[in-house]
């Protein structure tokens, strides 16, 4: 059952967020890529997971950009 789609709720749960807050990252673009497929919205574990994975952080003052060339 690994590649089943889910629903937003179900993406929810995942995320220990609420669909509205889901919802919302869907406006913005800032949640996990998903698929809209006629007017249902599906998500898979592997962009959820892929999503949590892009946010991990080893302190507060690490911004994330890895890829910036350090002393320039």
């Amino acid at each position: 059952m690994e590649d089943r789609l889910l629903r937003p709720r179900d993406a929810a749960v995942m995320l220990g967020l609420s669909e509205s807050t889901l919802a919302k990252m869907r406006l913005s673009g800032g949640g996990p890529e998903y698929l809209k497929l006629g007017r249902s919205i599906r998500y898979t574990r592997k962009s959820i997971d892929a999503w949590v994975t892009a946010r991990a952080r080893r302190s507060t003052s690490d911004t994330g950009n890895h890829n910036l060339a350090v002393g320039r």
